[in-house]
């Protein structure tokens, strides 16, 4: 038999015969390392412990200490295990498909009754029960002749239609844990009882159709999320309650901000408490913008397609484009136009109004774009995936020269911005050259080295995304991550030489001829709807007090209070605190708690003693208690923190 040479992490190589599983070569390191192997990695390739090496490779051992490897088959394993206990429970259910997604898994099967709460509980036991007999977890190839017939006879005529779908005359790779078998790519842990039984749960039951086809059959999805750990599991439980408690659509309508209705889908009807939200958080960027050398434009919503042809987006874009048809002036041939999804096409034609020189670039332009783009209706999420939406967005028009300053002030711009908004830290994702392009080597060298110059210049770390670069450049995604560790992209800064050449954008340079200039897409908040929700999330409806929308509520605690009231919600209006007198003929326990369910952060209770003494009883959201505090103070204390930060 013919020898192979397997290289280690450490360098160190050793011989081997070929046809060598990572099983035999876990054993012949150590007893101790054959019983805690999960998986493999060769040729950087993730390979099941069972499966054979038939080459010269690079290997690498996978214990449940290795996170990535060992959630990926974790969760594989739970889907696998979760389809045997529904077929154990009730052997007439057909199987169809089980992936492995976002902190678990999920299972379609195909069965007449329905899944209840009870049935979950029942699958959970039975899973438990089959990994704790610890049953080895085994794999073939299997002609598909072979595969076919075998299906056909079990009656799972599912999993013959993914065998006919599978292209070419391949074998296929078939999987049993215990007794029970799959068709799978795998790989799969070694046996049952590798499975963590403390660390899974089954979350929900939704309907899903066979393929994603509506015309096919509607199946049954089973969820489930698994970790390596009780301990990560009941993290993770934790942060889907608080996810549940901070969810912007129950928090808008407690706080009566928006609402949306079947007439106008993925739009939002914006009620007077969430405009006020939405306008002090553009009132705030305008004034940054302003600061930072900012240009504020505004562009129609309704362009010719021969402007979205050109840009490049009617062929690219167009499935996700809200289509106007004019008849203009009557003369019986319709004027195709659109609403537009994005603003850069725009932004090019003010730039174009008037020949540009060297020595006004940079030329950095804004606009609170208002912007529609077609989503399915499923992927529709309160005011967090909309149809229609407004950017916070800009373009910055520069010499090749100029990016890397352009791109260091944008970061610290938007560091300054997320920190007066409460996030602190963010991640950058330095999504690099993809492998079709346009442009020479030498120009994505200078702007690729250009972004991590400035990234390095403003002291953040960032991570590799190698290929994930638009054709015509490179770019930067920011990430968020919230009070309960939840991660969002929101800004992003992208270099393009493509947009301005194909629209005709040029600038005279310092040599008298035309030049094309660099356009850079930048976005801090992304979408303000999205941006809002999350903000709401993050703070679990207590906003800091100058976005709060309902700042203070002065309260009467009896009815001879009322105009004491009205003075003091006067006096605070004055100092241009948002507060609102609430005079209603209702006990102050009662005014307290509807208050506090609306978010508002600051209630001020009066009664007589308080007219008496020119004082308010002030309690801050969140508090259990009130103080007694002199009117003039108050006044003053909630003006200071009623000022935007960056007017403090």
């Amino acid at each position: 038999m013919s020898q192979i040479s397997l290289t280690f992490p450490d360098g160190n190589s050793r011989e081997y015969d070929a046809g060598i599983t990572p099983a035999e070569v876990a054993a012949s390191i150590s007893n101790s390392l054959a019983k805690k192997a999960i998986s493999a990695t060769v040729d950087g390739v993730h390979w099941d412990m069972q499966w054979p090496i038939k080459g010269n490779a690079a290997i690498s051992i996978h214990t449940m200490k290795d996170e990535t490897q060992a959630l990926e088959l974790i969760r594989h394993d739970f889907a696998h295990v979760m389809a045997r206990a529904v077929q154990e429970i009730w052997p007439d259910v057909k199987v169809t498909i089980g992936p492995v997604i976002e902190n678990g898994w999920y299972y379609d099967f195909d069965r007449e009754e329905p899944f209840t709460p009870e049935d979950l509980g029942a699958i959970e036991a039975k899973m438990k029960e089959i990994i704790n007999k610890r049953e080895p977890v085994t794999t073939e190839i299997w002609e598909r002749d072979r595969a076919v017939k075998f299906y056909e006879a079990n009656n799972e005529s599912y999993k013959v239609e993914l065998i006919e779908a599978i292209p070419g005359d391949e074998p296929l790779r078939m999987y049993w844990h215990g007794h029970w078998q799959d068709l799978c790519r795998g790989p799969h842990l070694q046996h049952t009882g590798q499975l963590p039984a403390d660390a899974f749960k089954l979350m929900n039951v939704a309907g899903a159709y066979w393929r994603g086809d509506s015309d096919r059959a509607m199946l049954q999805r089973i969820y489930g999320v698994g970790f390596q750990n009780k301990e990560q599991l009941k993290k993770h439980l934790h942060m889907l309650e608080e996810a549940a408690k901070r969810d912007h659509r129950k928090l808008g309508r407690e706080m009566n901000l928006f609402h949306m209705q079947e007439e106008a889908p993925g739009q939002i009807f914006w009620h007077p408490n969430g405009w006020t939200i939405y306008t002090e958080l553009q009132n705030y960027m305008r004034r940054k913008q302003r600061t930072g050398g900012y240009v504020e434009v505004n562009t129609p919503q309704v362009v010719d397609r021969k402007l979205w042809e050109a840009s490049g987006h009617w062929d690219k874009y167009q499935e996700h484009m809200f289509i106007v048809e004019v008849d203009e002036e009557h003369a019986r041939e319709k004027s195709i136009n659109a609403l537009k999804p994005m603003n850069c096409p725009c932004h090019v034609q003010v730039y174009n109004q008037g020949l540009k020189s060297y020595r006004e670039l940079p030329l950095r332009m804004a606009e609170f774009g208002s912007c529609n783009r077609y989503e399915p209706s499923g992927a529709l999420h309160g005011i967090m995936r909309v149809r229609g939406f407004t950017q916070d967005d800009a373009h910055i028009f520069c010499t090749e020269e100029q990016i890397e300053e352009e791109c260091a002030r944008f970061i610290d711009f938007l560091s300054s911005v997320y920190k007066d908004l409460g996030f602190e830290e963010f991640e950058i994702m330095f999504a690099t050259r993809p492998e079709k392009r346009v442009g020479s080597e030498e120009s994505w060298d200078h702007v690729e080295a250009a972004l991590e110059n400035a990234i390095k210049k403003t002291g953040h770390k960032y991570t590799l995304d190698p290929g994930e670069g638009a054709f015509y450049g490179p770019k930067l995604d920011f990430k968020l991550t919230d009070a309960i560790g939840r991660v969002w992209q929101c800004g992003t800064f992208q270099v393009d030489p493509n947009l301005p050449e194909r629209l005709g954008a040029v600038y005279i340079g310092e040599d008298g001829a035309k030049h094309l200039p660099y356009m850079l897409h930048r976005a801090c908040l992304g979408s303000f709807e999205r941006f809002i929700g999350i903000l709401i999330e993050n703070w679990a409806g207590k906003l800091p007090f100058w976005l709060a929308p309902r700042q203070v509520v002065v309260a009467s605690i009896v009815s001879d209070a009322d105009d004491y009231v009205q003075q003091v919600a006067d006096a605070l209006n004055a100092k241009g605190i948002r507060a609102e007198a609430d005079i209603r003929n209702e006990k102050i326990n009662y005014k307290v708690r509807e208050h506090s369910v609306g978010k508002v952060p600051v209630i001020l209770a009066c009664g007589m003693k308080e007219i008496e003494d020119g004082t308010v009883s002030m309690r801050r959201l969140g508090d259990k208690h009130s103080k007694v505090l002199p009117l003039d103070e108050v006044v003053t204390t909630l003006a200071k923190e009623a000022t935007p930060p960056d007017l403090a």
